[in-house]
């Protein structure tokens, strides 16, 4: 074998085994959007021969790129139906809706989309707007995966993949975003250790990690924790705000509290602890849903005028860190009939509910209502 043909199989090898996954290509373009990078999105049937379209956040999206997109002359503002329909268009139920971008300024642009920004704002009726499709709908998936606004802008582009190789761009299918988000990562264990707590001094941290190296999350064994009968268990959503600053505005700093209490009581729990702030819409976007608390609306409202669904938490999660930690019958702690269906849908057998009533004040006795009305919460 010469050296030149040895050389040849090393790039071979290489190119095989460390060129990025398509999990791995998925986190890229998140990070990229976070940046406020463009990616590169092909339409879904064509595979590489697909037209593309430059995508890029609107949240952090700069005036030169705006410019620069306004350009090309078939710029697109898409947003989610439910933030096309707080502007008061007529979204009709779509998923996704397409404006064009035409003579909007970059400061419009960003009032569209984010309604801290829109006071003053007239409704833009006038607009020409048509549904969104399979692409519009990718790129609405990246970026609230990246805990950004729910809102893109867009440039169709015939050689959009021929650019994006020259720049240095991430290139994904709309079936590639489609079969990751549908996809729930393998959350491997990465660390644990004893850890004594003010509730009981028998504990122990477990730290997951999912593997495409989106958000790590953790498995707290308070107690002893027997396999053999069911394991008091609370699915506990991150909530900086209630866990770490006390607030009065909800109840997870309480429920926390009495969750972990209860375990230590009984002997042995698993507290899971899931870094899925806000409802899963992160904690810039979950204060952005309380300053417009503020002005009246309520917590679902809220996610709606961002442009959020209800609730965009993934609680297969905790059956995948259950399943994990050998875990298959559970007393469930929570008021959420949603979770308990989770787990027994994902192979995890509830034998009961236990309820979780706490932390009730004058500051969230709104928010409590709107969870049982309209999120189904069993509350009393």
């Amino acid at each position: 074998m010469t050296v030149t043909s040895r050389v040849l199989d090393v790039e071979t090898f290489v190119s095989q085994v460390f060129a990025p996954s398509r999990s791995e290509r998925l986190m890229r373009a998140r990070c990229d959007l976070r940046l406020g990078l463009p990616v590169v999105l092909q339409g879904p049937g064509q595979g590489s021969t697909a037209p593309g379209v430059l995508v890029l956040a609107v949240e952090g999206l700069s005036e030169a790129r705006h410019r620069a997109a306004l350009q090309t002359g078939g710029a697109e503002l898409v947003l989610t139906g439910a933030r096309a329909t707080a502007l008061g268009l007529e979204a009709g139920g779509a998923a996704t809706v397409r404006l064009s971008a035409r003579g909007l300024s970059h400061a419009q642009v960003l009032q569209l989309a984010d309604p801290l920004r829109e006071a003053g704002m007239a409704a833009p009726r006038a607009l020409a707007m048509k549904e969104g499709g399979a692409v519009q709908a990718a790129g609405i998936a990246l970026v609230k995966a990246a805990q950004l606004l729910p809102a893109l802008f867009c440039v169709p582009m015939a050689d959009a993949k021929t650019v994006a190789l020259d720049q240095g761009l991430t290139v994904l299918t709309v079936e590639e975003v489609q079969a990751e988000t549908a996809l729930l990562s393998p959350h491997l264990p990465v660390s644990a250790a004893a850890l004594p707590m003010a509730v009981s001094a028998a504990g122990r941290v477990h730290v997951f990690r999912p593997e495409d190296g989106g958000q790590e999350h953790y498995a707290i064994e308070v107690g002893t924790v027997r396999r053999d009968a069911p394991v008091l268990v609370r699915l506990h959503s991150a909530c900086f705000t209630g866990d770490v600053l006390g607030s009065l505005k909800c109840d997870c700093g309480p429920q926390l509290q009495a969750a972990m209490a209860a375990m230590a009581e009984a002997g042995g729990g698993v507290l899971l602890y899931l870094n899925q702030e806000g409802r899963g819409i992160g904690l810039a976007n979950k204060m952005r849903a309380y300053a417009l608390q503020e002005r009246g609306l309520d917590t679902v409202e809220a996610n709606h005028h961002l442009g959020f669904e209800d609730d965009e938490r993934d609680f297969r999660i905790g059956a995948a860190l259950l399943s994990r930690l050998g875990i298959g019958k559970v007393r469930l702690m929570t008021n959420n009939p949603a979770k308990v269906a989770m787990l027994d849908a994902h192979g995890l057998h509830v034998v009961e509910r236990v309820p979780l009533v706490v932390g009730r004040t004058a500051q969230n006795a709104g928010y409590l209502a709107t969870k049982a009305r309209k999120s189904g919460h069993l509350l009393p």
